[in-house]
């Protein structure tokens, strides 16, 4: 990934998106925090129908999917692929 983020810029982003989920009409959202120790943490919700649910997980993938892919030397494909593998092997609680 792109070691062009200092901490500063990384404050400012995490500043940023804090911002967004108070002030905008979020009807989905969905933050994943992996603390220094490794661990993954996530926080999920919506307002949206049930079918209306699938639309907004692939929206939010596809988002993270092509921000990676911008961030780093891999495909789209190959972030989603990387995923795939991560997302089997977790073991997460909402």
């Amino acid at each position: 990934m792109s070691d062009d983020l200092s901490p500063d810029d990384f404050d400012r982003i995490r500043d940023q998106a804090l911002e967004a989920i108070d002030q905008e009409e979020v009807v989905s959202m969905y933050v994943g925090l992996i603390p220094e120790d490794g661990t993954n943490e996530y926080y999920f919700g919506n307002t949206v129908e049930d079918a209306e649910l699938r639309e907004m997980a692939g929206k939010q993938l596809g988002m993270m999917a092509r921000v990676l892919a911008d961030q780093s030397e891999w495909s789209v494909e190959e972030v989603a692929q990387h995923a795939v593998e991560q997302a089997e092997s977790m073991r997460l609680q909402p």
